[in-house]
């Protein structure tokens, strides 16, 4: 069976709470995604997506130089290194998330994005159903 660490992105760009909205920003157009984890002290504690930028950032008139503590999502919605494939596609499709990050004992050791699993070959049906119908909902 495989996990979460056998498909996931171990070198993970992250923002701390001394960011601002602006760099995490910067961040994401730089590297070309649309999630950062904000990260205390190795610690997962929040995340940023390029929706929330625009919810909680622009939409609220919250300037660039805005806190990232303003704007990020708190309650996520993690996995462990060894959570199988399967259960993390459920997951994403029952969260309707496109990124999970993993966690081994609070602090962040990787991410697992809806591509991560696309592009990985399933022996699980299950999981591939849970992959179609996040696909059809965005």
């Amino acid at each position: 069976m495989q996990t979460a660490q056998d498909i996931m992105t171990k070198d993970v760009q992250y923002c701390t709470p001394l960011d601002n909205v602006y760099e995490v920003a910067v961040k994401m157009r730089d590297l070309n995604v649309g999630a950062i984890p904000i990260v205390d002290n190795g610690r997962l504690i929040g995340m940023i997506t390029d929706r929330d930028l625009v919810i909680r950032g622009i939409a609220e008139r919250r300037p660039g130089s805005n806190s990232v503590m303003d704007v990020m999502s708190k309650d996520i919605i993690t996995v462990s290194p060894s959570t199988s494939i399967h259960e993390a596609a459920e997951l994403m499709a029952k969260h309707q998330i496109r990124r999970l990050p993993v966690v081994e004992d609070g602090k962040l050791v990787g991410m697992v994005s809806l591509g991560d699993l696309a592009t990985n070959r399933y022996s699980d049906e299950k999981a591939g159903e849970a992959l179609s119908e996040i696909s059809q909902l965005h």
